[in-house]
């Protein structure tokens, strides 16, 4: 783990491009510093002695042994100003200076040089392309940006600079404050996986969140998320979802995109709770800031209002939260307190004419219920109800019985004082009953994430040196796609095959008829066509007396789709019965940023219309292997629905597990799909493959 204290926590920096030019960027930085710094600040560039007041030299040498050097010069020098940063001694550097990698291959071979100076000197480098960094703890402002930061307990990352200058001004006026801000630029050293850790290990950073175009290190950041979300909550919103936006985050920050299954997949394995929008990334951020976790997932709605009421109420139903069902006693408290036009169940309706000491009354009920979990106090503005009063008992409340409080006091100018005595307690208001919900369901999916216990995969015994023996055979040949004749492979992971042979002439597929037990499939082997059921490269129930017709109208079909294709045979193979079975897929699909990306689902010819999948980043737990079974819609076909005997989910489970150590063991292995794998009751068996590997 990189130490950062002296990126966040400086005694003195140095700002390499110091200058008092009106407009420029060096001047900006130089100003923010002065301003705020408890530390000293001392300004590098040769053509001045003093800049804004602040001495000037002419090199880091001459800086006094500066803990932070912030490089604000042309690209070429830049590389050069690292290079003495780490010959006298500076740890930490933040290069603002673009015209790296974001820029075309010039600029990417100049990044690469900026990396291997800033690794040969082990320095913590944020950038470049950077908008800077902030610390409110100590005043730290090295950013060009136009304002500071309130002080809070939030640590905020961004591979966007825009993003946290208009972030910053929002967030001022809303009162939210931070304890560090970064801006990630091109990542050239220093990533989100080495700010997520170093946040966790800081006493004033409560909730770490950020603003991310791509994750370059997916499996790294995968495993040190999830030893940090434990403890520290990571809330991201992550861009380029779309290809659009994938296509545009690459033009903007040189990110190469993965899929984004992927990222879904490696966010929610690492912990990561993923908001859709900037308004879910920090509703969700401050109330895991100022929030106990909730004992369960249950919510009591106190409301005055019965319409906005019904609306919190199908908020819940559409998260994974419910709504409390309250014990007797607390039943016979509504009922002795409400008004008979009243409703006593949940939400709970006080009625428009409610008083301060109705809701007092009825939020005390709720929270002191054990069946409750948190609650959510929504109310409209009625001439008989002081909201700053209301505020004050709720937050009384809400201290007395240390469970999750959320508010929702509708309406405008009337609202902001309470408003601000909620937020000061550390209780969010929404105006909508909906995102109030949103936030509370952020504390539950939490509570979830930091109990989890993450065990390792298992490890099976297997057959390597078979495995390779088949991957150098395809190698030989020059081909990088293998169908059936890759069965091998999966036989030699453990994973059950139908007893099969593959043949080159119709006398030698009789003879392989013979010793099965019944009727025979028979399939083209060709890693040219792939999908062979297409072309009629498929026969499924051929008895031995056709055989021999089979085996010749297969090549034939085959030369006719494709007469230029490598026709490696005729694979014929005892047939599985599929009546007490059912079709699924396992496969891998390996993502640039995740590696291997595992996916199980409804299989045979409906897994491309139907996409009923699930996802995951190898390699997997047997636990992890089993939430993929279980995340499918067509999960009650697998457990006997209309009847049907459920078949062995143990055996899909193991070969989801062996499939993934076999794509973990060889990296070469970039897409290999088992579609069908029949699962009956009695276990699994692999029907088909296809499998393409990277020469």
């Amino acid at each position: 783990m990189a130490d950062l204290t002296g990126l966040f926590a400086p005694e003195r920096v140095a700002v390499v491009g110091a200058t008092p030019g009106e407009g420029s960027v060096g001047r900006a930085i130089t100003a923010n510093l002065i301003e705020g710094f408890s530390g000293e600040v001392v300004g590098v560039n040769p053509n001045y002695g003093t800049v804004l007041g602040v001495e000037c030299v002419d090199s880091l040498a001459d800086a006094g042994e500066p803990d932070l050097a912030v490089v604000v010069v042309p690209p070429g020098i830049a590389i050069e100003v690292v290079r003495e940063a780490g010959e006298v001694g500076v740890e930490n550097v933040v290069v603002i200076t673009a015209g790296f990698g974001e820029t075309g291959s010039e600029g990417a071979t100049r990044e690469r040089e900026l990396r291997e100076v800033a690794r040969e000197y082990d320095l913590n480098l944020v950038g470049p392309n950077s908008l800077g960094i902030m610390s409110t703890s100590v005043g730290l402002n090295a950013t060009f940006g136009p304002d500071d930061a309130l002080e809070g307990n939030l640590s905020f990352m961004s591979q966007s600079g825009a993003f946290i200058t208009a972030v910053i001004d929002w967030a001022n006026d809303q009162g939210i404050g931070f304890n560090d801000v970064v801006s990630l630029g091109n990542k050239a050293v220093l990533d989100e996986a080495d700010f997520v850790e170093a946040w966790n290990e800081d006493d004033g950073t409560d909730v770490v969140i950020g603003y991310l175009e791509g994750i370059e290190e997916g499996r790294e950041f995968i495993e040190t998320a999830r030893e940090v979300t434990r403890d520290t909550p990571v809330v991201l919103v992550k861009s380029g979802r779309t290809d659009a936006g994938a296509q545009a985050a690459s033009s903007h920050t040189g990110t190469i995109a993965g899929s984004e299954r992927a990222y879904e997949a490696g966010l929610a394995q690492a912990g990561v709770l993923r908001a859709e929008s900037v308004q879910e990334l920090f509703d969700s951020a401050q109330m895991l800031a100022n929030q106990p976790l909730p004992e369960g997932e249950s919510v009591a709605v106190i409301t005055n209002a019965g319409g906005p009421g019904v609306m919190s109420t199908d908020a819940v139903g559409d998260s994974r939260l419910s709504m409390a069902s309250f014990s007797e006693d607390t039943l016979e408290r509504f009922r002795e307190s409400l008004p008979a036009e009243g409703n006593i169940y949940n939400p709970v309706d006080i009625v428009g004419d409610a008083d301060i000491e109705r809701f007092a009354d009825a939020l005390e009920a709720a929270l002191s219920d054990p069946n409750v979990g948190m609650a959510l106090v929504l109310s409209a503005p009625t001439a008989v109800l002081d909201y700053e009063v209301l505020a004050e008992r709720t937050v009384e409340l809400r201290e007395e019985y240390d469970k999750p409080v959320a508010a929702c006091f509708m309406g405008g100018e009337r609202v902001a004082p309470a408003a601000e005595l909620l937020r000061e307690a550390g209780i969010p208001n929404y105006f909508d009953p909906a995102r109030a919900v949103d936030s509370l369901d952020s504390l539950a999916r939490y509570r979830e994430i930091s109990a989890r216990e993450y065990d390792a995969p298992t490890a099976f015994d297997v057959d390597r040196e078979r495995v390779r023996e088949l991957l150098d055979r395809a190698e030989e040949r020059g081909d990088n796609r293998i169908g059936v004749e890759a069965m091998g492979i999966l036989d030699a992971y453990g994973i059950p095959i139908p007893e099969r042979e593959v043949v080159s002439d119709p006398v030698e597929a009789e003879r392989v008829a013979e010793s099965i037990d019944g009727e025979a499939v028979m399939k083209i082997v060709s890693p040219d066509i792939m999908h062979k059921s297409d072309i009629g490269g498929v026969k499924v129930g051929v008895p031995e007396s056709e055989v021999y017709d089979a085996y010749e109208d297969l090549v034939a079909r085959a030369r006719n789709y494709q007469p230029d294709a490598t026709l490696l045979g005729v694979q014929i193979q005892e047939m599985v019965d599929l009546d007490r079975g059912v079709e699924t897929i396992v496969g891998t699909n390996r993502d640039p940023q995740f590696g291997p990306l595992l996916l199980f689902g409804l299989g045979g010819i409906f897994v491309e219309t139907l996409e009923d999948v699930t996802v995951r980043i190898a390699p997997v737990s047997e636990s992890e292997a089993t939430e993929m079974i279980d995340g499918i819609d067509a999960a009650p076909l697998l457990r006997g629905a209309r009847g049907r005997e459920p078949v062995d989910e143990t055996a899909i489970t193991e070969t989801i597990g062996r499939l993934s150590q076999l794509v973990t063991d060889f990296p070469e292995i970039v897409e290999l799909d088992i579609n069908p794998l029949v699962v009956t009751p009695e276990g699994a068996t692999a029907i088909d493959i296809a499998l393409t590997v990277e020469q």
